[in-house]
């Protein structure tokens, strides 16, 4: 009786997590709609409930992103700095190599005063997006890689705004700027990749 008990538990136990794990995912694919169309405090409450759902959920398969790199991303977009630190920073504890994550939190270190650290995390990321994108462009050229940053724009932005924090002569407004443009750009790149090959993605 206790060994049915037990299996009966076991069996509600991945019914739950399996529940957990398509309510994070509908969440981030709503939070991701929002974030997209500008609309940042939507876009945030979805991504809170992602993470209350299922704090591991990873979307995509090429650009692998965390629902607290969603979340922290948003959350700098509407103002809010030190929530968007603390899951930032999360968000690159549980996979360090999230650029994204990494670029807003340089964004967040600027806004909250720390310009050292900030350049120091916007550098890393950008470093780590161009990185990736040639990365993608060089080995899968063939394949998923060609649709990712096609024309080289993304890249050559990065290099433009690279040349500039190289240079020492730092423009912050214009940096800050272009981070959150790329920021956004970079996610509707995925988008743009997902809508045009939705039967292969997943």
């Amino acid at each position: 009786m206790k060994v049915i008990q037990f299996l009966a538990l076991l069996s509600l136990s991945a019914l739950l997590c399996a529940c957990a794990a398509v309510k994070g995912g509908t969440d981030v694919d709503d939070g991701r709609n929002a974030l997209l169309a500008g609309n940042y405090k939507a876009a945030v409450g979805y991504f809170q409930e992602a993470e209350q759902a299922d704090p591991s959920y990873m979307y995509g398969t090429e650009l692998r992103e965390g629902v607290a790199s969603f979340l922290g991303r948003s959350q700098y977009l509407t103002g809010d700095y030190a929530q968007a630190r603390q899951n930032l920073e999360k968000a690159l504890s549980r996979h360090k190599s999230d650029n994204l994550a990494r670029l807003y939190l340089g964004l967040t270190l600027y806004r909250l005063g720390d310009q050292k650290a900030a350049l120091m995390n916007i550098e890393r990321g950008m470093k780590g997006l161009d990185n990736w994108l040639n990365y993608l462009n060089t080995n899968f050229a063939f394949e998923f890689g060609q649709g990712w940053d096609p024309g080289g724009t993304i890249r050559a932005d990065i290099k433009t705004n690279l040349a500039m924090i190289s240079s020492g002569n730092i423009d912050w407004p214009k940096l800050v700027a272009n981070g959150e443009r790329l920021g956004i750009r970079v996610e509707q790149e995925e988008q743009n990749y997902r809508t045009q090959n939705l039967s292969t993605y997943r």
